[in-house]
Parts: C-alpha cells; sequence; structure tokens
C-alpha cells in the first residue's frame, strides 16, 4: 500500500470559524443534505411547500451532523492523536480544548432538536431517537468490523427526515421512503468502505475494526462497487413508486456515470486520488440527484 494521504477537505487558517469548520469537516455536509432536500421534494406532491419548513430542515441536518462529527472528534481524540494522518486535527493538536468541543456538540444537539419541535411533534418525538443513533456510530469501529453500515443508516435518516419535516406522516406507499433510505445507506456504506482505505495498516495495528482490514482492500472495493450498484438500482425503484418522472431518471443516470468514474479513481494500492473520490466525486453525485429531482418538480 502506499503511503496514507493527509486529512484532506481542511481549511487554512486559525479564526473561530475555520477552526469550527475543520473540526467537523462541515464540506462534508454536502454528501447527505441533497438527500433530505430530495425528502422534503417527494413530500411537497402532496403537501404544499413552506419556506420556513425548508430552512429548518437545513438547519436541523447541519446541526444533527454537527453534533455526530463532534462527538466522534471527541471520542476518537486519543486514536487520532496516534495517527500520522489524523494527529494535526483541532484535538489531538490542542487547538481545541475537549471541554470547548463538548460544548460545541451540546449546543449542535440542542439546535436539532430546536429545530425539530418547531417542524412538528411527529419529528420532534423522533430527534431524540436519531441523536442517540447518530452519536452511537462514534463507538462502532470498537466491536463491528461493519460501522460503515451504522454510518450510512445514520446519513439514511436524511430523506425520511426530510420528508417528515413537510408531512409529518409516513409516506404512501410505505416502501418509497423505505426504498430511498436503502439507497443513502449503500451509498453511504461504499464511500465509507473507501474512505476506510487510507487507514487500513493503522486500523490493523491499533486493534480498529473496519471491513477493509476483515477483508482487505481488494475485496472492500468490490463490496463497494456492488453496494454503490445496488444505490443506483434503488434510487430507480424509488422514482418508480413516486411521481418523479424523467428529470429525476436523467439525474440518476448522471448519477450512476459518478459512481462508475469513481471507482476508477480508486485501485488497490494507489490511493492518490482517493480524496477526489471519496469528497468531489460523493459531493457531486448527491447534489446532481437533488438537482435533476428539483428539475422534476419546476417543470
Amino acid at each position: 500500500m502506499t503511503s496514507a494521504p493527509v486529512d484532506g477537505q481542511t481549511f487554512a487558517g486559525r479564526s473561530h470559524v475555520i477552526r469550527y469548520i475543520n473540526f467537523v469537516k462541515l464540506p462534508h455536509t454536502l454528501f447527505a443534505l441533497p438527500f433530505a432536500l430530495v425528502g422534503v421534494l417527494y413530500a411537497s406532491f402532496a403537501y404544499p411547500l413552506d419556506p420556513r419548513a425548508v430552512v429548518l430542515v437545513v438547519i436541523a441536518f447541519t446541526a444533527a451532523r454537527f453534533a455526530a462529527m463532534g462527538f466522534n472528534r471527541i471520542v476518537d481524540r486519543d486514536v487520532d492523536g496516534l495517527n500520522p494522518r489524523t494527529r494535526n486535527r483541532e484535538l489531538p493538536s490542542g487547538r481545541m480544548s475537549v471541554a470547548e468541543a463538548v460544548v460545541a456538540v451540546l449546543v449542535a444537539s440542542a439546535v436539532f432538536v430546536g429545530c425539530a419541535a418547531a417542524l412538528n411533534p411527529l419529528c420532534l418525538a423522533l430527534s431524540p431517537l436519531a441523536l442517540v443513533w447518530i452519536l452511537g456510530y462514534s463507538f462502532t469501529k470498537r466491536f463491528t468490523s461493519w460501522s460503515h453500515l451504522w454510518l450510512g443508516a445514520s446519513l439514511a435518516i436524511a430523506p425520511v427526515g426530510g420528508y417528515l419535516a413537510i408531512t409529518g406522516a409516513w409516506s404512501r406507499p410505505w416502501w418509497t421512503l423505505v426504498i430511498m433510505a436503502l439507497g443513502v445507506l449503500t451509498w453511504v456504506t461504499g464511500f465509507d468502505m473507501f474512505y476506510a482505505l487510507q487507514d487500513e495498516v493503522f486500523d490493523r495495528r491499533e486493534g480498529l475494526k473496519s471491513a477493509v482490514v476483515l477483508l482487505g482492500d481488494r475485496m472492500s472495493i468490490r463490496v463497494a462497487k456492488v453496494l454503490h450498484g445496488m444505490t443506483i438500482l434503488l434510487l430507480v425503484t424509488f422514482g418508480l413508486g413516486t411521481p418523479f418522472g424523467w428529470y429525476y431518471y436523467v439525474g440518476v443516470v448522471l448519477a450512476a456515470a459518478i459512481l462508475a468514474w469513481e471507482h476508477r479513481l480508486v485501485k488497490p494500492g494507489d490511493l492518490s486520488k482517493l480524496d477526489a473520490a471519496f469528497f468531489r466525486m460523493n459531493g457531486v453525485m448527491s447534489i446532481v440527484v437533488f438537482v435533476f429531482a428539483l428539475g422534476d418538480r419546476l417543470v
């Protein structure tokens, strides 16, 4: 294997804003936020869209992800300090104190629950369960090789939450939200397995678990390909159960092409293009699906 790359998507600067952006890798919010908005668009076929609710969805998702990532940084701070790729993160490097991080996570969690309360009673009732699930991810590498699935299920909440925020009720037909959630789950699980490739040697040495440690790099890449193939099939199936039309399917075709290109960038033993594959390709993929779903609603 080639040497591990440095931690990506890190901004230069010493301001408080930059520190918090880097602390939770804020640009990674672009991964699943567009799918939350796809859930909103799906709801708009049957319910009028309230701009206030859409804003609350964006704030709630961003706050939940901030809380989850911040909590992960707190739990992993000692391990991050040992890993050459992550030892310069805010907590191991001392640029941020643990107390400051804890306060930030608590504030973000409160914002998430507050937004849920402002949306509807169902969202409020489910918000503590969602928080427990997404925060619980931080412990999974200690006991399972499939923490990637837990993360996938965490982000799979996004389209469901977007839909429930507008409707306050489950979808009809019931399976459409399940299929969309599974589509996000398989997508995130696949690209998180890619992300874990860069830490294979370190994770083995420290006794941490991951699918890459369990299966090796070649098999992990193959599994990720299968998962991403399932993602496209699930996105198509979701469209078949909803009023989305051909614009949406164009977006899915483009998403398939983007994922195919992502898999051309990462090869066993060569992680030189992992950063592009992980962040750029996946960020673009989710935005493309949302933009073409939005086009379906506007045309």
